[in-house]
């Protein structure tokens, strides 16, 4: 089959060569494969089996037969296919098999979840495992379905049921606890991965406009310490699986202050924030929001102290071993990441730092304060001694007045 032009808006990519060698796992479906990219592997042919029982129960439940369902995924073929910026070499029922199959477990998935109703030996129920890796997977940019897909097949299944809730409620609530902005469900979706992203975005009316200046902090967090600046938890909710806070992008620096969002690195994190950015590196037309933010905080961090510092502070919780992983976890994301432009929000927050630290008055009085106002008893010995110091020097001027 001769592949459509590109004229969708929804872009479902292979993350480039060049950024998957960096950490081949996070891009790569291990248990559940979704969509044409990965569908030919063995390793997923116990799912398969799963999909097709998912598959049959969802046929029971819809108000529909296979024959229209198939006729409406044929319809759609075309703009299936075109979403796709990679060609398959997929026979047209084969294709239309595969997608049936994969639309009906997910929105098979969603009902159950969102229902809270399984059948006592769903594997999904069962191994307690094996729900978190596939809610994992299905965020995976090269393991996607157009979302207008599950649209179209949820309206075939369940017509004008005021009873039922929209897919987009479905599948805000399977996705919930990355809603940590509480964002409205009413919002165009392209694929589960663009709704990762969209999570952590701020509003749009709130996205500052891009600067084709780069302009990224020129010291470290341990350097920036050393030069009056004070590091400070920024208000947060535990979000992402991964890192951020209610916003995860808000950063703010302020007569000295620098307020970091909380940063909470899980096993998962790398993954999910891997994803995002290898779709802002694909698709230019999205604000590469995210992955400034952690070019930034690639700036930094670049040795274990950094992240001592920034956990000392309450920013920064580490679940994945000592601050060695995650000192090498951020400096490897920034790797292969091309940059034309950042929100200018973040380009002004950069030069403050930068002219904050080029002060050197700050990082006189900064060495002051450490060294000898770092405690109240470190104080008391200061003043004491300068004290005495005066007092000395007032005794040897009057000693000479005498003498005179």
């Amino acid at each position: 089959m001769i592949k459509p032009p590109l004229t969708t808006g929804c872009r479902i990519y292979k993350v480039p060569y060049h950024l998957r060698k960096l950490n081949e796992d996070a891009h790569t479906p291990r248990v559940i494969s979704i969509g044409p990219i990965h569908h030919d592997k063995k390793r997923f042919q116990t799912m398969e089996k799963h999909k097709a029982r998912y598959f049959e129960s969802f046929m029971q439940r819809a108000k529909i037969n296979l024959k229209k369902l198939e006729s409406s995924i044929r319809e759609m073929e075309d703009s299936i296919q075109c979403c796709y910026v990679e060609t398959f070499n997929l026979k047209s029922n084969d294709f239309v098999k595969l997608i049936r199959l994969d639309a009906s477990f997910v929105l098979g998935l969603f009902l159950r979840y969102y229902e809270e109703k399984w059948e006592v030996d769903d594997p999904m129920f069962v191994e307690a495992w094996l729900l978190d890796v596939v809610w994992h997977e299905l965020l995976l940019l090269e393991n996607q379905l157009p979302f207008f897909v599950f649209e179209k097949l949820y309206q075939l299944a369940f017509p004008n049921n005021s009873n039922s809730p929209s897919l987009n409620e479905l599948t805000f609530n399977f996705f919930k606890t990355l809603n940590t902005q509480n964002k409205n469900a009413n919002v165009e979706i392209q694929h589960f991965t663009d709704l990762l992203r969209f999570f952590h975005l701020p509003p749009t009316s709130k996205l500052p406009y891009r600067d084709p200046k780069l302009t990224f902090p020129k010291y470290s967090a341990t350097q920036l310490r050393e030069a009056g600046v004070t590091f400070k938890l920024r208000e947060a909710g535990v979000t992402f699986k991964v890192a951020s806070s209610k916003c995860g992008l808000d950063l703010n620096f302020k007569k000295g202050v620098l307020e970091i969002p909380l940063l909470k690195f899980l096993d998962c994190a790398e993954a999910l924030i891997r994803n995002i950015m290898a779709l802002e590196q694909c698709d230019y037309r999205r604000d590469a929001c995210i992955t400034v933010f952690y070019l930034i905080l690639d700036h930094l961090i670049n040795t274990t102290k950094d992240v001592d510092l920034l956990s000392d502070e309450g920013i920064i919780v580490n679940r994945l071993g000592d601050s060695n992983a995650v000192t090498s976890m951020i400096n490897n994301l920034s790797k292969g990441i091309f940059r034309r432009s950042m929100n200018s929000d973040y380009c002004e927050l950069c030069e403050a730092l930068n002219a904050f630290y080029e002060v050197e008055w700050h990082r006189w009085n900064a060495i002051l304060k450490n060294q000898h106002f770092s405690t109240p008893w470190v104080a008391a010995s200061t003043i004491a001694a300068i004290i005495l110091l005066v007092l000395t020097l007032i005794q040897t001027i009057c000693s000479i007045i005498q003498v005179v």
